[in-house]
């Protein structure tokens, strides 16, 4: 799932004055690769051999939310077999068949969200994402707790330390490291989201009254989240739809004007004018600008 990271870049003072995408060229994605390799092949090598370990897993993606995705490919022209267990080259050829065009943000996005979360586990049970039988973090661009004790579990063995007592002790230490390892990334995720979001938001305190290029990346009860190019994300509240009255259609994941039959859907592209930010809780909010007012009318 090709689906870009924020940079921010801030000033002497802490003020963001840039946001953008990550650029991934071609040499990251083939440092990535051997990443996966390295990870793989570990992983692998001692499942293989039986030594207590860490690896990381992630499980088949939630079926409820896989159906839902699924609904919505087909209504876009793609088909996912249905009525059996998913595999993980199924999904990635609609990937590959969106790339490039207009709707491939939105289906990422949809079947980034049917995803289960990875974690680190004492038990080898493969990982989805990766269609990979073995994996762990051997090896990584930010160094984790669970490639330290990997590390370590690799050295005791490479230096004949591992004997049926150590192995012993090793079991309940993996379990542990496998549960405070994941549980720790989770309050690390909350916490770089948190400061991504007022940092978003401290941006576009200064650009309130601009208009901007975007497309609706959610739909929900509530509103129409707007994403722009440089990934910040707002909310047009279905209060300040004021031309009609919308109502939300779970399954086209879609708001429909009553009187009008004006549907606004995951994937529009829109344009949007910044009308207020609220620093305290990190929310940005939009409404459609004049003109994207004009020719809905």
């Amino acid at each position: 799932l090709d689906i870009p990271e924020t940079k921010i870049i801030l000033d002497e003072k802490g003020k963001p004055i840039e946001i953008r995408p990550y650029e991934r060229g071609v040499s990251n994605r083939i440092i990535e690769e051997f990443m996966l390799v390295c990870n793989e092949t570990i992983a692998e090598h001692m499942n293989k051999i039986e030594v207590p370990f860490v690896y990381r897993i992630h499980e088949n993606p939630n079926e409820e939310k896989l159906t839902k995705f699924k609904e919505f490919v087909f209504n876009l022209g793609y088909h996912v077999k249905t009525g059996e267990e998913t595999k993980p080259k199924e999904l990635q050829a609609v990937i590959e068949k969106v790339k490039g065009k207009k709707e491939e943000k939105v289906v990422s996005t949809l079947l980034l969200r049917a995803m289960m979360q990875a974690k680190y586990s004492p038990s080898n049970e493969g990982h989805f994402g990766l269609a990979a039988e073995y994996y762990c973090h051997f090896t990584s661009p930010i160094r984790r707790y669970p490639d330290l004790q990997i590390h370590r579990i690799i050295k005791e063995k490479l230096n004949g330390k591992l004997d049926e007592k150590r192995r012993s002790k090793l079991i309940p230490i993996v379990d542990v490291a496998a549960k405070q390892s994941s549980e720790m990334e989770r309050v690390a995720q909350e916490a770089e989201r948190e400061v991504d979001d007022l940092k978003k938001a401290e941006y576009m305190k200064e650009r309130v009254g601009e208009e901007f290029n975007g497309i609706i990346s959610s739909v929900t009860t509530f509103g129409l989240f707007v994403e722009l190019p440089n990934t910040i994300e707002g909310l047009i509240h279905v209060t300040d739809l004021k031309d009609d009255y919308y109502i939300y259609d779970e399954n086209t994941m879609s708001m429909l004007g009553e009187r009008s039959k004006k549907v606004y859907r995951l994937g529009d592209e829109v344009k949007v004018i910044c009308t207020r930010v609220d620093i305290d809780n990190r929310e940005v909010y939009f409404d459609f600008a004049e003109e994207e007012k004009e020719e809905n009318e």
